[in-house]
């Protein structure tokens, strides 16, 4: 029990480190969704249109905004508990709408890495995202 408690200690010293790579992988993922949705913001309005998305094309915007806006927050680590609610809502819209008919596998179009997204998400709502962020020095002054 000793060598598992000293082993603890020891990682302890980098137990902000998960947090900041979930970050930067969560903000690396949404980046070329964000950035092709506003290419073609309309085209992707006609196409919530007919996944009957509610308001399609203001959703369009808001997606793409929430999307554009959570790179920038995940990696600068600001404002990470506030981002991840709009987030998660569109990673279960995305499961809902696009991915769950497809089942898991993400080779499949499956919702599996939305899943993996909401999961990760989730964490950061719960942990926030760490001492290597914006947020943790904002806190402390």
């Amino acid at each position: 029990m000793r060598t598992y408690a000293r082993m603890a200690r020891r990682l302890s010293v980098i137990s902000d480190l998960p947090l900041l790579f979930m970050r930067l992988v969560l903000a690396y993922g949404f980046y070329l969704p964000a950035r092709m949705k506003w290419s073609d913001i309309h085209g992707i309005g006609d196409w919530f249109k007919q996944l009957h998305i509610p308001l399609p094309y203001i959703s369009a915007y808001l997606v793409g905004c929430t999307e554009a806006a959570g790179v920038v927050l995940l990696t600068l680590g600001l404002f990470v508990r506030y981002i991840t609610l709009p987030l998660m809502f569109s990673m279960v819209v995305a499961i809902a709408t696009v991915h769950w008919s497809n089942g898991f596998a993400a080779g499949d179009n499956g919702y599996e890495i939305p899943l993996y997204y909401l999961v990760m998400l989730f964490t950061l709502l719960v942990f926030g995202g760490g001492r290597i962020g914006v947020d943790y020095f904002l806190e402390r002054s």
